[in-house]
């Protein structure tokens, strides 16, 4: 048996995907999905493998297309949960709403923005109430989040490009915001990353639609945001990376260490914490 995680369409009728094991896979192969109990109306679905990459990434192209694909996987697929939790127990029903934030709206990331798993209806109700106001944007998060850092130095790892926009509404917004003394809240270092490449070097967030690929480490200048909620990350991944610029890592190595200590819950469906920015 063979699992593929979806990452990026390239057509309408091929995927780049993550197959696990993928050793034996080589371009040529014809795969076919299915279980047991697992019926798609459309009938069978194939798919060719046509290009391995690094990684396991390999390209397939399918032998439905279009919106005939999309059911079909919708039919024989399943929520794609980190590996963490993947590793230690099969996809339920409840994912599909447990690993999923109250605001998503459009199809294309390969995980959830976990800090936003916290939020439910009622909650941004009584931020609103308070007169915090919450503004929406899309990234569709990509496989690098679910990479280590193999590099010892980490100018050697390179990050897979998101996909991500900010409407002009949005970005008028924030920096509205910002200048009646506000202050710029990330719900998770997903949207951090997209409002830090909009940004220009003096801070102003500018509407924006393309990919993606900055990769923050310490020593980087924060443009954009100025508090971040987020879950607590792996250890050696770019996330730690990233919360410890922000905050600096001798205050994460502590956060660290107090969460081990007192309990608190790790990784997507774990406990979140509110970091301010160091600089």
């Amino acid at each position: 048996h063979v699992s593929f995680n979806l990452v990026k369409r390239v057509d309408e009728s091929r995927w780049r995907a993550f197959a696990r094991p993928a050793k034996r896979l080589k371009p040529g192969d014809r795969i076919r999905f299915g279980a047991e109990g697992r019926v798609c109306l459309l009938g069978e679905l194939d798919a060719t493998v046509t290009e391995r990459g690094e990684d396991g990434e390999v390209e397939l192209a399918f032998s439905l297309h279009g919106a005939y694909l999309d059911e079909a996987i919708a039919a024989l697929g399943d929520m794609p949960l980190p590996p963490y939790i993947a590793l230690k127990r099969a996809p339920d029903a409840e994912d599909r709403t447990a690993y999923q934030t109250v605001y998503a709206r459009n199809e294309g990331a390969v995980a959830a923005p976990t800090a936003g798993l916290h939020f439910t209806p009622e909650l941004l109700a009584a931020l609103q109430g308070r007169g915090i106001s919450t503004h929406f944007l899309t990234l569709h998060v990509g496989p690098g989040t679910f990479l280590p850092v193999k590099a010892d130095d980490t100018t050697g790892h390179r990050m897979h490009a998101e996909w991500g926009t900010i409407d002009a509404t949005v970005a008028a917004a924030l920096n509205g915001a910002r200048e009646r003394g506000g202050r710029i809240v990330a719900v998770g270092t997903t949207a951090l990353r997209l409002l830090e490449s909009a940004a220009t070097a003096e801070g102003t967030i500018q509407p924006f639609a393309g990919e993606t690929s900055i990769f923050i480490t310490p020593g980087y200048r924060f443009r954009a945001v100025d508090v971040l909620m987020t879950n607590f990350h792996l250890p050696r991944s770019t996330l730690f990376m990233l919360v410890s610029a922000f905050s600096g890592l001798e205050a994460m190595q502590a956060a660290y260490a107090h969460a081990i200590a007192s309990g608190y819950r790790f990784y997507s469906y774990g406990d979140a914490c509110l970091l301010f920015r160091a600089l």
